[in-house]
Order: structure tokens, then sequence, then C-alpha cells
């Protein structure tokens, strides 16, 4: 016969976690600390425990808050105490930052909120540790049609990169395109690579009447626009 288990009885965290709710409601994001914000992240995922140990390590393991938002879900899985619940938290956080600064991009024409775009970019890529090669598509008046992931790898490897661009634009009609990729050594600096790449992406657009505004690369470190380098 089974024995009733007792009710949870390990340390009774509600008062810090009260307190951590008060600030935030009254100083908003900017009254807590980043280990506090992920804390109570996870406390709501795993309510019955100290998230604040747990909250710490991801911070160390991640390198901050950028990385840890934007970790995959196997590399979280490889920190101890994070299960399905918690993983979903963090990425549900990181989801839901996204679509803010995205919409802010979406809502006025791109060359003229060129700092949300940057914004958008860098929460999105800047902390990634696999490259990533997208294409912005934007109408004749500069607006976001679409947002694309091209391929995932190294940006040198693309015999078919260009034209896979150029068909693209062709299709949605695009009258002008943005390339982005980020480098995970978190330098920006284009390499000679990212710089003939962009070459060949112009020429291919310009018979077509697609312009290239520009190839932004992100990294932890900042970004770089070829275009304000001189470079297109």
């Amino acid at each position: 016969m089974s024995v009733p288990q007792p009710p949870f009885s390990g340390p009774d965290h509600s008062g810090h976690r009260a307190r951590l709710r008060k600030r935030l409601a009254e100083q908003g994001g900017d009254g807590l600390l980043d280990h506090e914000l992920i804390e109570y992240l996870l406390a709501l995922a795993i309510p019955r425990r100290d998230t604040k140990p747990l909250a710490k390590a991801l911070l160390a393991e991640f390198g901050g808050i950028g990385g840890l938002l934007t970790a995959d879900a196997e590399a979280l899985s490889r920190v101890s105490g994070m299960g399905e619940t918690s993983i979903a938290a963090i990425k549900i956080a990181h989801a839901a930052a996204i679509r803010l600064v995205r919409a802010e991009v979406a809502a006025k024409p791109v060359l003229a909120n060129w700092q949300a775009l940057l914004d958008y970019l860098r929460a999105d890529m800047a902390h990634r540790t696999n490259e990533c090669v997208r294409v912005l598509h934007l109408n004749a008046r500069n607006m976001l049609i679409r947002d694309e992931k091209m391929s995932e790898g190294t940006i040198d490897e693309a015999a078919v990169y260009v034209r896979e661009v150029i068909r693209r634009a062709t299709d949605l009609g695009s009258a002008a395109i943005i390339l982005v990729h980020n480098h995970p050594s978190g330098d920006p600096a284009p390499s000679r690579a990212d710089i003939e790449i962009t070459r060949r992406v112009g020429q291919a657009g310009k018979p077509l009447g697609i312009a290239l505004h520009d190839h932004i690369i992100i990294g932890a470190e900042g970004h770089s626009s070829l275009r304000a380098m001189g470079l297109i």
C-alpha cells in the first residue's frame, strides 16, 4: 500500500518573488538586474524551486542575457537544471522580444527607420553561434515585405547563392533588398568573401531593376554596413 507523500516543504520563496514583482511593477524592467529578470521568468515555469542559482548559471554559461535568450534549445538543455518547461520559458521570452522590435521595423519605410532595423537584427543575430544569411525584401516605398533566411553556414560557400537571392526577389516583386548575415566570432568586419558576394549580388540585380541597398554584418561587438564603408 502506497503512503501518501507530504506536500512540498522546501524553502518559501514567495516573499522574495513578491519583492521582485513589486520592483518590476513600480520601476519596470530597469528595476531588476539581469539575473533577477531571468530568475523571475524561470520561477513562472518552475515555481516551487529557487531559480536564482540557475539564472546566474545560465547568464555565466551564455555570456549575458543576449546570449542566453538567443541560445538554442539543445544548448540550453545542457545546463544542469534546465528542462522542457524552463527552456520553453526562455525561448518564448526571446520570441516575444523579436516580434516587438520586428513590428517597429515593419511599421515604417526601412531607410527612414534604420536604427529600429539595427536593433531588430542585433536582437535576433548578434549572439548566434552559427552563421546565418538572410535577405530583407523591400517594395518601391522601401517597406519591408519579406524577411527570409537564405542559408546557414559560411557565406562564401554559395555558388548558387546569388541566383537564389535574385530569383526570390523577382518572385516577390522586390524593388530592393538588404543582405544581412552574422559573424559568430563577434567581429563584424567584412571579409573578402563578404565584399565579393555583395558585389556579385549588386551586379546581378541591376539589369532587373532590383537595388541592393546594403549588406549589414552583425556581431556581438557591433555591426558593419558595407554601404557606409563605401563598398557598395
